[in-house]
Order: structure tokens, then sequence, then C-alpha cells
């Protein structure tokens, strides 16, 4: 139930009008109004105010509101991190994809290219693994299941957690991997 209907409910609860009942929380009847209709939510004096009338804790008063911001920030997280993540793949795929013809066209100056290229690409890696990290997301099933907006019970969770040691060895080694194939093709086209 979101807030300004537990207004209402307590305020009809308790036959109080919307004057009366802004004049017991210091309030004008605009605002009690508004309030209700969800135009504006009140302070937290006001909320402590309504709590303490109501005779309700402040938890029961706003618990249909805070289920609702939860659902917003994590939507809002997941939003984040497919934004981030589909402009770090593309700028990945397009630096790839543009080694050889760029190195090919501007010979020693095509190092500028990538190393801005390489800039933009890491600062968008740094924000992905960012919200991964904030969100306690590492393991490929878990980041599936985040992007869809869902999370593993307690026993995927721990089956994930005891593959992500393994996961970092692997993923360094084949950056690694990628780096040296990348530095020897560079290597070769420079010398050809």
């Amino acid at each position: 139930m979101e807030l300004n209907t537990q207004i209402k409910k307590y305020r009809t609860d308790l036959k109080l009008s919307q004057e009366e009942l802004a004049e017991k929380v210091y309030v004008t009847r605009q605002t009690v109004s508004n309030w209700e209709t969800g135009k504006n939510y009140p302070d937290i004096h006001s909320l402590l105010l309504l709590s303490s009338l109501f005779n309700i804790s402040l938890d029961q008063l706003i618990k249909g509101d805070i289920e609702k911001m939860k659902e917003e920030i994590k939507k809002t997280e997941i939003d984040r991190f497919n934004y981030y993540g589909k402009i770090f793949a593309t700028l990945f795929i397009v630096s790839i994809i543009s080694i050889i013809p760029v190195i090919l066209w501007f010979n020693i100056y095509s190092i500028v290219f990538f190393v801005i290229l390489y800039g933009i690409t890491m600062y968008f890696a740094f924000k992905v693994e960012r919200v991964k990290k904030e969100n306690n997301v590492y393991t490929y099933k878990e980041i599936v299941a985040f992007s869809d907006g869902k999370r593993l019970d307690e026993i995927e969770k721990q089956q994930e957690f005891g593959k992500r040691h393994y996961q970092r060895i692997l993923l360094a080694l084949g950056s690694g991997l990628i780096a040296f194939l990348m530095c020897l093709l560079g290597g070769w086209l420079l010398m050809h």
C-alpha cells in the first residue's frame, strides 16, 4: 500500500477531516491533500507526527513505499548495468574489428587512436565493474540473473561463490593471451 493511501485510510479511520489532520500535524489542509493525492510526501517530522497520531509505527506507515522504492532502485541499477555493458561491448568489438584497417591506413599514428579508444573502453569497463561490485555480482550466471532482474537462491549463490576464484584466474590468463596476440599482430603489421 502506498503512503498516500495509508494516510487517507488512517485519517478516515479516526474520522478526521483533512483540515483537522493538518492542525494536528502543523501543516495546511492543502499539504494534507497533496499527501493524499500523491503529489508530494511528508517530511520526516510530519511522518513522525502522523505515526504517533495514528498510533502505528513509522515502518508500518511507510512500508508499501519502502518496497516500491527498493524496486525502483533495483530497476535503476539493472538499467545502469545494462547500459554500461552495451557501451563497453560495442567499444570492445569496434577496437578488435578496427585494429588491422587503422594500422594499415595510419601506420604509427594509429597508436594515438587506439590509446584513446582503449581509455574510453576501460572507463566503461570500470563502470560495469563498479555496478557488479555494488550488487555483489561476479560470475556469468549471477550477471545473467541480475540483468534479467532476478536473484539466485542461497544454494546457487554458494555454488557461484565457489567459482569466482577460478573465473578470476581464467580471466587474467585470457586477457593476457589476447593482449599478447594483439601485440604480436600489431608488431607484424608494423614490420610489413
